[in-house]
């Protein structure tokens, strides 16, 4: 399952003890721009039904726009730098992540998940972070942004939804929250939140981007909402998604400061298990308590090891779990704000 990618993720960027996001070659460099500048503006055409991995009849009165985190991760000599569309080795493992992730929306709404062409971590972890950043900020963000185009345009039909990621996914999904939806307000208005699981939103982020907000509670609208679960091993460590300035909500208490939720409050986990082969429900799977200073949530869970053998991450990061271990809590919550949102709808218009 998916924790092993993230092994194998962290195996290509890390670099004896040191992050690898330090250095860059020339060829590495002209390489990202050759690919983002010959692909530039050709995105897949999103009235394909097979550049989609869902594409529901909509039977519920509100939508789900999905971004799926980063699955392709190639090593090879001469990897590119963006996957294909088509990638095999990209879908299949995406689908196995949308079952452990964002079934989570999907007693609630209609949940819409476009392919796209996402950046390949293997190929570019000689990059420094900013430049690995900027590849980001091309090709992937094109593909969102085009797949949201035909999304608003023929399959929305004006209900209100919900923007959801994780990891690279809330990366993309950061973009779209920041341009897309600033150039375009008579949809943000519809936007009940945003859930970017797995990515830092930080103060700066939101000082940039004034029309943002950070959810205060567990039923404020038009929000975004943000972790990165960790347990307390990784204080003062370094990890990738983890920046400075972080700010996070308790997924249990949905509370933003430092009261202790514990693991009687989570509704229940939703992890793989290995003999059985199968995902299964887990109660009281996880505590949650939020550390202010480095602005993630922290957890005393033994359901599952955090991340091994990587410093990328920090020894006891629990970024493949941030969905899993608080799956029930994330699926009441979505409700609890989908009623919100349709209560203060309704209000304006009497």
């Amino acid at each position: 399952m998916r924790q092993n990618k993230l092994w194998m993720l962290a195996a290509i960027l890390i670099c004896g003890t040191t992050m690898v996001l330090t250095s860059c070659t020339g060829k590495n460099k002209q390489q990202v721009a050759d690919n983002t500048e010959s692909e530039k503006g050709g995105a897949p055409d999103y009235s394909d039904r097979n550049n989609w991995m869902k594409q529901p009849a909509a039977v519920k009165d509100v939508d789900v726009f999905y971004v799926y985190p980063t699955e392709y991760i190639d090593d090879s000599e001469g990897a590119p730098i963006f996957a294909d569309i088509n990638e095999k080795t990209m879908r299949e493992p995406a689908q196995e992540t949308y079952q452990m992730q964002a079934t989570a929306y999907e007693e609630s709404a209609n949940v819409f998940v476009p392919y796209y062409r996402q950046v390949n971590m293997a190929a570019v972890s000689k990059l420094t972070r900013e430049e690995i950043y900027a590849a980001f900020d091309s090709i992937p963000k094109n593909d969102v942004f085009a797949a949201l185009d035909y999304y608003f345009e023929h399959l929305n039909g004006g209900r209100p939804f919900i923007l959801a990621g994780h990891s690279q996914g809330s990366i993309m999904q950061s973009l779209v929250l920041a341009e897309y939806m600033k150039a375009h307000p008579e949809y943000q208005k519809r936007m009940i939140a945003a859930y970017l699981i797995g990515y830092s939103i930080t103060e700066d982020y939101l000082k940039a981007n004034p029309h943002l907000k950070f959810a205060e509670g567990a039923d404020d609208t038009g929000v975004v909402i943000s972790w990165n679960t960790e347990g307390a091993a990784n204080e003062g460590k370094e990890n990738i998604v983890v920046l400075p300035g972080a700010i996070s909500i308790n997924p249990l208490n949905w509370k933003r400061d430092e009261t202790y939720a514990p693991a009687e409050e989570n509704l229940g986990g939703y992890l793989y298990n290995e003999k059985a082969g199968k995902l299964e429900v887990v109660p009281h799977a996880a505590d949650a308590k939020i550390n202010l200073k480095r602005g993630v949530v922290i957890t005393t869970t033994k359901v599952a090891p955090p991340v091994s053998g990587t410093d990328i991450f920090g020894p006891a990061s629990y970024h493949e779990l941030d969905y899993s271990l608080y799956y029930n809590n994330i699926k009441a919550n979505v409700k609890t704000r989908i009623d919100a949102f349709k209560k203060s709808e309704g209000a304006i218009s009497q």
